[in-house]
């Protein structure tokens, strides 16, 4: 551990799961009930924009009654504590890492708790239901939509990303699937510009053959063991 300066994190649902946040993926996931296509594309935003806005203001109501797990407080604490570059990536659209402390990071797929507006670009802080036709308060026009990047759209944040794994030391993925693209390829990316590679996770990734070291538990276990690790105690 002397010898890394410069760390990139990602997180996934595994991370926000002992919330009570429910994953994306599998039985009781986000998805149950609904297609992909029906509620997280640009085209069923615009043939079901009343069902599409429905089911983002319920998973932002569902998120404001959950709190930050040990897992999300021990990546605040290393963010905090640690001396050099740090960079958190989340696919997580919650908001439990900066609840918990954490600073340094990014949501590359976007974020509940904003609004974006589909004809300035502005983004505005938004925790109450969003109806579709609400007046962005940049622009006027009533264009405001949940700024969640759906299937089929370029994910936040790439140039940024890209540039801290090829600056990274160690590359760590925690409570990720590997199975969603571009953030599934991280880990080859950091490995090809010789970082270190360490997957937290609650079972084996689709990408685990690219780790160089893979631990399985719960994230509100590992976590805080490995950042108390990192940082010495």
């Amino acid at each position: 551990m002397r010898d890394l300066q410069n760390i990139v994190i990602l997180t996934g649902a595994g991370v926000s799961a002992e919330s009570g946040v429910a994953t994306f993926r599998g039985p009781g996931g986000l998805w149950e009930g609904h297609r992909v296509e029906d509620v997280c594309t640009p085209e069923a935003l615009l043939r079901q924009p009343e069902l599409v806005h429905r089911f983002y203001d319920e998973r932002r109501a569902g998120v404001s009654g959950v709190q930050p797990n040990p897992a999300h407080q021990a990546l605040a604490r290393l963010d905090t504590e640690w001396p050099g570059a740090l960079m958190l990536v989340t696919q997580n659209v919650d908001d439990l890492h900066e609840r918990a402390g954490s600073t340094r990071m990014l949501h590359m797929h976007g974020e509940l708790m904003s609004a974006l507006c589909a004809s300035c670009g502005t983004r505005t802080r938004w925790e109450a239901a969003l109806p579709p036709g609400t007046s962005c308060t940049s622009c006027h026009a009533p264009a405001l939509r949940p700024d969640i990047v759906f299937f089929g759209e370029m994910p936040y944040h790439m140039d940024a990303i890209e540039a801290a794994l090829a600056n990274a030391d160690l590359f760590v993925s925690i409570g990720t699937s590997g199975a969603v693209y571009p953030a599934a390829g991280f880990v080859r990316t950091a490995k090809h510009h010789g970082a270190q590679t360490l997957e937290l996770n609650l079972d084996p990734s689709d990408g685990s053959i690219w780790f160089d070291e893979s631990r399985m538990g719960p994230a509100g276990t590992l976590v805080p063991a490995w950042v108390a690790e990192v940082l010495g105690g």
